[in-house]
């Protein structure tokens, strides 16, 4: 886990699970890809196996160690509900948060339909975890909305959406059920860039839905050349919470 985390819109980030795989448009410049295969084969270093995917359960206690409550990226390298993670491992994530609950989880990702379906079924305690944020990454139309509509339908406390990279005018979207949109940027090398038209329409839209609203940054190349100013001020919105009744996990 990594305390003072460089991500704009969280505390911390904790890894259980390490390495992915490319599913989308808004995989292409994957930073997490290209930070972790620079050590591969580097012996002892956490990413020797670079982005290959890996189980690491000596890492599954760490939020119980923090004492200080903390927003927390879950699998801030890699996506929870991958097809390669066991549904038990899944399951063991969700233990922790349940029992570290003094912190608030962010969960983020591109595999909608497991996440729908764990969460709607064998793992629904999870879905109902007050502490715990499910949220989808939104590139474009073609892949972004399809997780939209799926995340919509899964059971959550709070569901956001992390349109990071924005690589299109998404046009209208249907935030029924969302609490949270994040807009950025692609950056680093080869970045694609973004028009602030499509920040607007975005923005307009979740004012018009009371959706909460954070721009994350411009990106490019040197994002601390462009910044995060979006017509002259910054948008740090977060969700308002809603408790649901506690709900025990399996043992």
């Amino acid at each position: 886990m990594s305390d003072a985390s460089a991500i704009e819109w969280t505390d911390a980030t904790w890894n259980p699970v390490r390495g992915c795989v490319k599913v989308s448009p808004g995989c292409k410049h994957c930073y997490a890809e290209t930070f972790a295969e620079r050590f591969r084969g580097v012996a002892g270093h956490p990413f020797e196996q670079g982005f290959d995917l890996r189980l690491v359960p000596e890492k599954l206690g760490e939020p119980l160690r923090w004492r200080r409550p903390r927003r927390i990226f879950v699998n801030s390298m890699s996506d929870l509900f991958q097809d390669g993670v066991p549904t038990e491992f899944i399951a063991s994530v969700g233990r922790v948060m349940a029992q570290a609950s003094w912190h608030t989880y962010q969960v983020l990702t591109k595999r909608h339909e497991r996440m729908l379906r764990l969460l709607s079924g064998e793992l629904g305690w999870m879905g109902r975890l007050p502490s715990v944020w499910f949220g989808v990454s939104v590139e474009n139309r073609r892949y972004g909305i399809p997780r939209v509509e799926a995340l919509r339908q899964t059971p959550a406390s709070v569901r956001f959406l992390s349109i990071e990279p924005l690589l299109e005018d998404l046009g209208r979207l249907d935030l029924r059920g969302i609490d949270w949109v994040i807009v950025g940027g692609e950056s680093g090398p080869g970045a694609r860039p973004m028009r602030e038209e499509w920040v607007l329409s975005i923005r307009d839209q979740c004012r018009s839905a009371r959706v909460a609203f954070f721009f994350k940054q411009w990106g490019g190349v040197r994002k601390r050349d462009t910044g995060r100013l979006l017509r002259g001020r910054t948008y740090d919105g977060f969700p308002s919470i809603r408790l649901l009744s506690p709900t025990p996990c399996p043992a």
